[in-house]
């Protein structure tokens, strides 16, 4: 059976997360006025810390507020132009390291993240990377909107993803390497064989010591 390497992407592959990334740069590119309601979006980033509201809810709020609906097509072109910046500003070179490593070794490599797909992907594609798991938003008439379809890929919901990915790909069992930086991460450890914690904040380098999980730290 093939064998995986599947990685979280902000601040694993990244150095910085990329979601408010990707917001501003659509706003600046598409609709500058947008920008104008970044302060209603902080307001949402309160009301989330105060737990009043999820992090779906939060996606949904921000999307709304800086991208509302938009023409797919339109979304792609946007998608590839800032996956190209993103692949020059913002990956970490280590984790290019690990990456050429595991092809190397003949795994497959995957993306399990968070983020929208209508941009990881691009990103991943930008890496030679086909395969990209991540939050779906929904399409309608040919509009991307700020909805999303299914679950945020996130925590539990990510590793369920995974493994309606594994089963539709016939990968089910297969031994898998998973990287990330984030306990939330912790389902999606638990699912691999080999865990590893990358880039860690505090919680996540002192549950990986706990768990005996490797740990790296890349550049």
């Amino acid at each position: 059976m093939q064998h995986l390497a599947v990685y979280d992407l902000d601040k694993t592959i990244t150095h910085r997360a990329t979601y408010a990334a990707w917001l501003l740069f659509w706003a600046r590119q598409q609709a500058p006025w947008r920008l104008l309601l970044v302060p209603m979006s902080a307001v949402a980033g309160l009301l989330y810390v105060l737990k009043l509201i999820n992090r779906a809810r939060l996606k949904t709020i921000n999307h709304a507020l800086l991208m509302g609906r938009a023409d797919v097509a339109t979304v792609a072109a946007e998608a590839a132009a800032f996956a190209t910046h993103q692949v020059a500003t913002n990956v970490r070179a280590g984790a290019l390291a690990q990456i050429a490593a595991d092809r190397a070794e003949g795994r497959r490599i995957v993306i399990a993240t968070a983020s929208y797909r209508f941009y990881a992907g691009a990103i991943g594609a930008a890496l030679g990377i086909d395969d990209v798991i991540g939050t779906r938003a929904v399409i309608a008439g040919g509009a991307l909107l700020p909805q999303i379809d299914g679950e945020n890929c996130y925590a539990a919901a990510k590793r369920a993803m995974v493994e309606d990915w594994l089963a539709a790909h016939a990968l089910t069992g297969a031994p898998m390497r998973f990287y990330s930086d984030h306990p939330s991460d912790a389902p999606m450890f638990e699912l691999a064989d080999e865990p590893v914690a990358a880039n860690p904040n505090r919680a996540l380098r002192a549950l990986a010591q706990a768990r005996d999980w490797a740990v790296v730290d890349w550049e």
